[in-house]
């Protein structure tokens, strides 16, 4: 479900007119419904009502000051993968008590930072990351909290790019190792023992792959919960979205379309998994991240050219690959819609940014109705995986973002001036 629809013709995010935005700040423009989000949230919340539980949104899928604030007022936690993204969740307002620290790569600067800011706990995904981080918490006289991420080698069913539960990833521990890695981390004198955590990929629509690993790891997690004491058991993120078509039957009605009917909705999920975790009598953590923001954002393009070679149409925007990289990256499905809804034929279309690649491309062979210089596109359900992954290729600034809530609108981000991409660059003495 989300809050993107039209009135008379006209696309809506709530009560405010896409075009209007587009008016006062330009394009190309990330545009989110704070309102989707919101009930994208609680929606999870409520299905895992009968549990002790902690939502702790994935900052990687958003980490807009924005969307974290909106968030935190609901209550959730957050999942970080950097110290970068701690200092987000800090500038956002948000308590870092909250924050769950995951990530094979952590420095120790990063470690060192985290400690003193005092995140809930380290989610562990190595041998040596635990001797770091007791070193580390040793030298600052403190105790380390930990959970050791396990990876139970299930197969998600995802695309490979974003699959982390098999052996063939970096991600985690090994199932058969875990338990030695538990005993061997008790014995560390600057380590405390909080949990266990799991997670087996992103953008999964169905159920059973996570019943699947939970139902592996339930036995692990009763015997490591008994000898230690643990608190918790993070079963991660993952739940996907569906991406077409997101605006087939008006919000209202999106989750009946023949698209959406097998979709893993959080009350599914949460009705499979609820009576699998409530015997184990531990706090459950989740780490999502995508399903709750993902369809709340769209990214807002300009028609530039429209090019006809004979045997293409290629429709030529102001966004591009640097503003949106899921297409080029995973060959990824966004829907396309005018801003204005249209009559007439649709025509196969190529939808491509400016970039000098020739996988800068948003829609390939693509029926839509058909548009002219000037016109404006919304490439949907852009709310996740979209502005994060942005870059400064070809030397073009970021994309401006903006919230809405209700008939209220905020620049969540300004528009990125273009001197500022070299800004920190300097010639160097000999080039002077």
């Amino acid at each position: 479900m989300h809050h993107f629809h039209y009135i008379r013709k006209r696309l809506f995010c709530e009560a405010v007119a896409v075009e209007s935005l587009v008016q006062k700040h330009g394009t190309p423009l990330y545009v989110y419904s704070q309102r989707t989000l919101t009930e994208h949230f609680q929606r999870l919340d409520r299905a895992f009502a009968p549990l002790d539980h902690q939502i702790c949104f994935a900052v990687k899928s958003n980490g807009n000051l924005c969307v974290l604030r909106a968030l935190a007022n609901l209550g959730s936690g957050f999942d970080i993968v950097s110290g970068g993204e701690l200092r987000r969740v800090l500038a956002a307002g948000a308590d870092p008590r909250r924050c769950v620290f995951a990530g094979v790569g952590k420095t120790g600067a990063e470690i060192e930072f985290a400690l003193r800011r005092g995140v809930c706990y380290f989610n562990v995904e190595s041998v040596p990351e635990l001797e770091r981080l007791n070193r580390i918490a040793a030298r600052l006289n403190k105790v380390a909290p930990v959970a050791v991420r396990v990876n139970p080698n299930v197969e998600a069913f995802t695309h490979a790019k974003i699959t982390t539960g098999t052996y063939a990833n970096k991600f985690g521990i090994a199932f058969e190792q875990v338990e030695a890695v538990y005993d061997l981390a008790a014995k560390m004198k600057n380590l405390r023992l909080r949990g266990l955590q799991m997670h087996i990929g992103s953008q999964l629509t169905r159920v059973s792959p996570f019943a699947k690993a939970v139902r592996k790891v339930l036995p692990l997690a009763r015997r490591l919960a008994e000898k230690y004491e643990l608190e918790f058991f993070n079963i991660g993120g993952g739940l996907g979205i569906v991406y077409q078509p997101a605006l087939a039957s008006g919000p209202e009605n999106w989750w009946k379309t023949p698209a959406a009917k097998d979709i893993l909705t959080p009350e599914r999920y949460g009705a499979d998994l609820a009576p699998l975790l409530e015997p184990l009598g531990l706090k459950i953590l989740l780490e999502p991240g995508r399903f709750i923001v993902g369809n709340a954002g769209i990214l807002v393009t300009r028609v530039e050219y429209v090019k006809r070679t004979g045997k293409k149409t290629f429709v030529i925007v102001d966004a591009a690959m640097n503003d949106l990289i899921r297409p080029a990256f995973y060959d990824a499905y966004h829907e396309i819609i005018p801003l204005t809804r249209k009559n007439g034929a649709a025509l196969k279309t190529d939808v491509v940014g400016g970039v000098c690649e020739s996988g800068d491309y948003f829609c390939k062979n693509r029926p839509l109705p058909k548009v002219v210089e000037g016109d404006y596109l919304a490439l949907m359900s852009a709310g996740a995986y979209g502005f994060v992954m942005a870059s400064n290729y070809n030397a073009r600034p970021l994309a401006a973002e903006v919230l809405v809530n209700g008939n209220q609108s905020a620049v969540a981000r300004q528009r990125q001036p273009v001197e500022a991409i070299w800004s920190g660059e300097k010639l160097a003495p000999w080039l002077k």
